[in-house]
């Protein structure tokens, strides 16, 4: 019984044998096109933070009355590996790990149960604690940073053009996210003398009390008729500084307004969040991040459209300055790798000529990008990106390409 021959069957088909390798090589140039492209390879994070706070309470009451029970319930997890928390007095942090061996398409449905379980212990935890809430997502890397700084205008009209660039950088291709960084949240202060207050007869708790029963919100009422009903609006929420001043409280038989005991203010929170600062100056940054298998490089491309079409419309004074660009690191990594490949196709193609032959040389230089072609078709259908680590096995790859060609021969 004969045996198969592969290089006899080749021999005896060199149509279909050329016909095949130009197939290989067409569909590893489109695969080659269509990988993803990224600085490094994506991986899941199989960490959850859970937080709760709870303003006044002692640190024994946090632990009992918080922590204790986030942590019984948090037990029911599926593929949990272990909790880690931390308390301190009026705050509660909750780490929650999952095994190593869990299956990276099961862990969002994992944290879907996990806000499942405390939203269920949301309401037996005691009055007055904030959460619980939970964060799964602070993994999160931005490959582009753009910051904006502003001459002659507010934090917050800053802040409110930042917004507009925002919203239309969610529309790019291959956009994820687009984080707000530096922004600081806005307070209204109200200072008055103690001494005065006591003059008129007042407390800071009474002021507090009125200030919250002014702004709270309540159904007003409804007219109903046969053919219709018409939902009833009473104004009076506090929607200004002025609004505030206005608010009135009533002593034995006297009204006084507020105007005439305390001042108040609009500042920024002090003290202040994290501040973001270019070249110097106070500003704001925006963190864009790209989906999971999409191009480093086209986002690049995509995202610098968009800032020199919106730059035309931002104010004068306001200008947006690259930060961290990390489609030009990818770019310049693919570029190292695809210099390398020719080289070494170069280096091998005048060596085997010259040792072998032209014949015997030019099948050794051929076979290197045949093969890069196979292998980039495999990526694609694997879904490995073209990142940090793959470029590196495939410089690697390339001696070892090179030498089985050379003892092929």
């Amino acid at each position: 019984m004969n045996r198969f021959n592969l290089s006899a069957w080749a021999l005896a088909h060199r149509s279909v044998v050329y016909y095949l390798m130009l197939a290989v090589l067409v569909l590893g140039i489109g695969a080659y096109l269509q990988l993803g492209r990224n600085e490094d390879p994506t991986f899941t994070i199989k960490t959850m933070v859970v937080q709760a706070r709870w303003p006044g309470a002692t640190l024994d009451d946090t632990l009992h009355q918080v922590t204790e029970r986030l942590e019984r319930k948090l037990q029911e997890t599926p593929h949990l590996d272990y909790l880690k928390s931390y308390t301190k007095a009026g705050e509660s942090t909750v780490f929650v790990y999952l095994k190593g061996s869990t299956a990276p398409k099961t862990v969002a449905d994992t944290w879907y149960q996990v806000r499942k379980k405390i939203e269920d212990i949301r309401l037996t935890l005691p009055q007055g604690v904030i959460g619980p809430v939970a964060d799964d997502e602070f993994g999160d890397t931005y490959g582009i940073i753009y910051g904006f700084t502003a001459d002659g205008y507010t934090n917050r009209e800053l802040r409110d053009y930042v917004e507009n660039v925002r919203s239309r950088l969610l529309q790019v291709p291959d956009v994820a996210k687009v984080n707000l960084i530096g922004a600081q949240p806005e307070r209204i202060y109200i200072e008055f003398s103690p001494q005065k207050l006591a003059g008129y007869g007042l407390t800071a708790e009474a002021l507090t009390t009125a200030l919250q029963a002014q702004n709270v919100v309540v159904p007003s009422g409804e007219i109903v008729t046969d053919q219709e009903g018409i939902k009833l609006q009473v104004s009076g929420a506090l929607k200004s500084e002025k609004d505030i001043l206005a608010v009135n409280f009533a002593v034995g038989d006297r009204i006084i307004r507020l105007a005439d005991i305390a001042q108040v203010r609009r500042e920024d929170a002090n003290p202040p969040d994290p501040i973001f600062r270019i070249n110097g100056k106070p500003g704001l940054g925006l963190g864009i991040s790209m989906r999971d298998g999409g191009d480093v490089l086209a986002l690049g491309r995509n995202v610098e459209e968009t800032i020199k079409e919106l730059r035309k419309d931002l104010p004068v004074g306001i200008e947006p300055t690259m930060i961290a660009n990390q489609p030009e690191t990818v770019s310049h990594a693919i570029g190292d790798f695809m210099e390398a490949l020719w080289e070494a196709i170069a280096i091998v193609l005048v060596v085997s000529i010259l040792s072998l032959g032209f014949r015997a040389g030019s099948v050794v230089a051929i076979s290197i990008p045949l093969v890069l072609a196979i292998v980039f078709a495999a990526m694609l259908a694997l879904g490995i990106d073209l990142q940090r680590i793959s470029l590196g096995a495939l410089i690697i790859a390339l001696g070892l390409l090179v030498d089985d060609a050379m003892i092929t021969i």
